[in-house]
């Protein structure tokens, strides 16, 4: 009986222990609240801890609260099914009315469904990807900035160091893919572009990292973006460093996921990191965070006590302490109390009712959402407000990682952009200053900023397209070295493509390959040359290649580096007048009848100014004529002695010895040049005269020439093609009637080329027939890199305007 007894007495303690726990879990001051974690992960398990201190610390700063949450915590194992499954257990049979989490992106994206379907707020402080919004799930709440945010700050460091290219290394998951188009448009608004993009499964072999590695090694872009998990990137840096990829002339950035971790991760994946520069969202240090670092390393050794190393906590800690604090006092602000989910009625529900349709809805969702988005509060991670249902971030630091340690280099800001400290004023930036930055230890140990690009690996030369000529040799001229055989290309066109090409803010390797048959020779007209870039024979043609339209058709062609135009060339015959009458010459009788015409109104004027009060100009009629004329034409030789007593007479006297001083000056200067310099004068001054007198008339062969001077009305019979200067010289000096030609048509470059020495007996006459100028053909996947940027049109000015006297 006795034995009975304290069995009875201990069942019923026991009873009563049981319903006082179920009444304290659904008292009405307390909240249930969900928690979906990896908590086998780094960033799981640290954040777990976060938010048991958050509690703890907001409770003890509000004792006088009257709700409290109570936390039922799943473990998702970093599955996106696992991570499913704990939350519908959660929302069906716990009925939380909050879930803080899930950690990835991938399984947000799914959780963010279930929570717009039950209506109970899902607050993520790691799921970062600009794929998850809330415009479309408007009960999911990020309370970290999103990816989008950092594809500015990482262009920016790109153009400050003037890289133009870059190849990106991502995972193939939502986190990873919605993080590219931002970062492409970034760069596009900068001028630099994605060259490639390298996508790896989260849980790519090493195997297949190598093999990926390999294919980006044997391009020339050394610049590379790295957006990924840890996981994944603490075994592709490992693979990197393998490979001799973490040396000199590469140039390493991570976004921000991984550079919040840098200082959780383990020695040899920062070991293998040495030289990677890092972008992260900025957070202030104060007195309140350095209080949280000593709270946190008490905690972690009271939850692990046989761990020696205490890892530093990372940036997802702080958000989900913040994420915390911002859930319990929207719902003491919410009025918040565990509420029943309204479940579907039986005739809502068929027998093949899943459940997902069988889940509920809380009633108490749409209230806590407002006060959750309506809450701002001063956190660790700087001051919490929810714009569109998304923490804002803008200011970001730029880090560097040195042996085993980060090292912060600059800050990025959308006002002052990249600058040394944080306060630095917009004023005071300079883009391509590199005192904005602190210095920099790159990859393989080097201070010296790797240039973005090497020549590729692979072997493969572009094969560049010259033409082969006879004469004008100044613009292209193909030699073959008389002991190897090897051909040397030099001339004006080659020495700006040179130029183009330095210009460039990476390299091209390429070759010059003459277009030429077996004899050397010129091996087809410039129409077919260019025709061989479409057939894919030729990569490129430099040389003097004429931007014409139907060209465009199938190739593409850079803008035109020399004048346009197309012109004509005739003999010159030299004049020599009589030397009796030279000083007439200057006078013709425009100019004798004008000036006449003012002699006699300058006397007509100072007469009627002066022969009412001036005695030396009245008298007789004939007097005062007399007078009147001479003292206007003494005046051309400044020999008028006459007395002037009206001061407008003076005036007027001032302007009329001022258009005369000119017109003196003028004839003299005129009378000069005459007598000087020998007159020439062109044989032809036109078309239509060529073509009335039937003259036979030249053009350079293998141009596009022929045709245009087809189309102008001359006869194809009364057409003949040279190829050189010298046979320019011959015929223009024989002339039409004598086995030469009238004039030569060909384009301005030449002419200018021609007549450079040879002034005294050609001229250029004649109306210029506008053409494209010179350009470079490229294929459509070169044209890119030719195309001439503001510095690079600088060197060709500079080449052209240099080289112009010479050729």
């Amino acid at each position: 009986m006795k034995g009975s007894f304290f069995v009875c007495v201990f069942m019923v303690f026991l009873h009563q222990g049981f319903a006082d726990e179920n009444e304290e879990a659904n008292g009405n001051g307390v909240v249930k609240i969900g928690v979906v974690l990896a908590m086998g992960s780094l960033v799981g398990r640290a954040s777990n801890m976060c938010i048991s201190i958050a509690l703890q610390d907001f409770y003890r700063d509000n004792p006088n609260f009257t709700s409290r949450l109570h936390l039922s915590t799943r473990d998702s194992g970093g599955d996106v099914v696992q991570a499913a499954s704990a939350a519908l257990d959660l929302i069906k049979n716990v009925e939380v009315q909050a879930i803080i989490g899930p950690q990835t992106s991938a399984e947000a994206q799914f959780l963010s469904d279930l929570a717009n379907k039950s209506q109970i707020p899902v607050i993520s402080f790691s799921a970062t990807s600009p794929s998850l919004s809330s415009t479309h799930t408007p009960y999911f709440i990020r309370a970290i900035p999103s990816d989008s945010i950092q594809a500015k700050p990482i262009a920016s460091l790109i153009k400050f160091y003037k890289w133009r290219q870059a190849i990106v290394v991502y995972e193939d998951t939502d986190y990873g893919a919605g993080f590219i188009p931002y970062l492409t448009d970034a760069l596009s608004e900068i001028g630099s572009r994605l060259q490639h993009r390298t996508l790896l499964p989260s849980v790519a072999s090493d195997e297949l990292i190598r093999k990926e590695l390999y294919k980006v090694m044997t391009m020339q872009t050394r610049v590379f973006v790295v957006h990924m998990s840890y996981p994944l990137a603490s075994r592709f840096f490992r693979q990197v460093k393998q490979l001799g990829m973490m040396s000199r002339d590469y140039a390493w950035i991570i976004t921000d996921g991984l550079t919040n971790l840098l200082n959780s991760m383990d020695p040899w994946t920062i070991d293998s990191m040495r030289g990677v520069l890092g972008v992260r969202a900025y957070i202030e240090g104060t007195q309140r965070l350095d209080k949280f670092s000593t709270r946190w390393k008490r905690y972690y050794r009271k939850e692990y006590p046989n761990e020696i190393d205490i890892p530093h906590f990372n940036v997802f800690c702080l958000r989900a302490y913040d994420a915390t604090r911002v859930l319990a006092l929207a719902v003491e602000k919410s009025g918040g109390r565990s509420v029943g989910f309204l479940r579907p009625t039986a005739g809502q529900m068929t027998a093949n009712s899943t459940d997902l349709l069988t889940l509920g809805i809380s009633p108490v969702g749409p209230r806590l959402l407002s006060a959750i988005l309506d809450t701002k509060l001063k956190g660790l991670t700087g001051t919490i407000r929810f714009v569109n249902g998304e923490i804002q971030g803008s200011t970001f630091q730029i880090v560097n990682v040195v042996d085993k340690s980060v090292r912060e280099i600059g800050f990025w800001s959308p006002e002052a952009g990249i600058s040394r400290e944080i306060s630095r004023k917009v004023v005071h930036r300079r883009s391509n200053d590199v005192e904005n930055l602190g210095p920099v230890i790159w990859p393989g140990e080097s201070t010296v900023t790797p240039k973005g690009w090497v020549f590729p690996t692979n072997g493969v030369k572009m094969k560049i397209g010259v033409p082969v000529k006879k004469g004008f040799k100044e613009f292209v001229n193909v030699e073959w070295g008389p002991l190897d055989g090897r051909p040397t290309t030099t001339g004006f066109s080659v020495d700006v493509f040179h130029a183009v090409v330095k210009g460039l803010p990476y390299g091209l390797d390429y070759e010059f390959v003459p277009f030429a048959d077996d004899h050397r020779k010129k091996a087809g007209t410039y129409n077919e040359l260019v025709y061989q870039v479409f057939l894919g024979k030729y990569d490129a043609v430099v040389g003097d290649v004429t931007i014409i339209a139907n060209r465009s058709n199938y190739v593409d062609l850079t803008p035109p580096y020399t004048e346009s135009g197309v012109s004509m060339i005739v003999p010159v015959r030299k004049e020599r007048g009589s030397r009796a009458l030279t000083f007439l010459k200057p006078l013709t009788w425009e100019l004798w009848v004008t000036a006449s015409c003012f002699f006699f109104f300058m006397a007509f004027v100072v007469w009627f100014l002066e022969h009412r009060i001036n005695d030396d100009f009245q008298g007789p009629p004939s007097e005062q004529v007399g007078r009147a004329l001479y003292f206007s034409f003494s005046t051309l030789v400044f020999a008028q002695r006459d007395k002037i007593t009206s001061n407008l007479t003076r005036f007027v006297i001032i302007l009329w010895l001022f258009l005369l001083l000119i017109l003196t000056n003028s004839y003299t200067a005129n009378l000069a040049s005459i007598l000087t310099v020998e007159q020439l004068q062109p044989t032809v001054t036109d078309v239509q005269t060529l073509i009335r007198n039937e003259d036979i008339v030249g053009y350079q062969g293998n141009s596009f020439v022929e045709d245009l001077l087809i189309k102008l009305g001359i006869s194809r019979s009364k057409l003949i093609e040279f190829d050189s200067a010298e046979e320019y010289v011959e015929a223009l000096s024989k002339g039409s009637s004598h086995g030469g030609v009238a004039a030569i048509f060909d384009e301005i470059p030449y002419i200018k080329s021609f007549l450079s020495n040879r002034t005294n007996d050609f001229m250029m006459v004649g109306p210029t027939y506008r053409t494209g100028g010179f350009g470079f053909v490229s294929s459509l996947s070169l044209s890119l890199s030719l195309s001439l940027s503001p510095s690079v049109c600088v060197c060709v000015c500079v080449c052209v305007c240099g080289g112009g006297a010479s050729t």
